[in-house]
């Protein structure tokens, strides 16, 4: 007998209490910038043993208006916005030429939190780019290395060839360049922080830019 998706959904729980505290949030002590905050809850999350943290789902629009997301990695975050890095020739980075602006999602459940940034994206030099894959591990260089990323596969051999032959070349030479490598920065112009609640009044507070720096209002849940 097959599995019952909707007797599997009914069955769920968010945000548990065996596994989940939700903290509370007062929106009127929280700082100037949305940077700080960004900061001090990823710094919460990952205290609370909260798995892959750092990880994000990035939201594009291609040439043709269609959207799609991911899961990728954060590179890091700072005046100039928030990073992440991929192939330039892949699905993602050939929408990002198309349509250079991305919305960002942050998920964790151990507090119950959410974080959604929306802006502008820019690619770093090429330079800037090659430094930020070299200061990674053998394994994201061999990736890198292996390219073609979003391209019709033949077969997991294929793959595995490929892949074995980009492992022996980062082993190599660590500093081996991957000419499509490109960091993208996201230039945020609103950032919403979520907190749950367990009556179900969450809390929202975005930030929006304007021309004077971040302005602050709250959301209906």
């Amino acid at each position: 007998m097959g599995t019952d998706l909707h007797a599997l959904l009914r069955s769920l729980r968010v945000w548990d209490a065996g596994t989940t505290t939700l903290p509370p949030f007062d929106p009127a002590k929280a700082p100037p910038t949305p940077l700080s905050l960004f900061t001090s809850w990823f710094a919460d999350a990952v205290e609370a043993g909260q798995p892959e943290p750092h990880t994000m789902s990035l939201a594009t629009t291609d040439a043709e208006g269609n959207a799609d997301v991911r899961i990728v990695m954060l590179h890091g975050a700072d005046a100039d916005g928030w990073s992440f890095a991929t192939h330039a020739t892949s699905r993602k980075g050939r929408a990002l030429a198309a349509h250079p602006y991305a919305a960002l999602a942050f998920y964790w459940p151990v507090l119950g939190r959410q974080v959604r940034v929306r802006g502008p994206v820019t690619s770093a030099p090429s330079q800037e780019s090659q430094a930020d894959l070299h200061a990674r591990s053998t394994g994201a260089l061999a990736a890198a290395l292996t390219g073609r990323q979003s391209e019709d596969l033949s077969s997991l051999e294929d793959l595995r060839q490929t892949s074995e032959a980009a492992w022996e070349r980062a082993r190599r030479n660590p500093t081996e360049p991957s000419p499509t490598w490109t960091l993208y920065r996201l230039h945020p112009q609103t950032v919403e922080f979520f907190q749950g609640d367990a009556d179900r009044r969450h809390v929202r507070l975005e930030y929006r830019r304007d021309g004077f720096g971040w302005s602050r209002g709250l959301l209906w849940p």
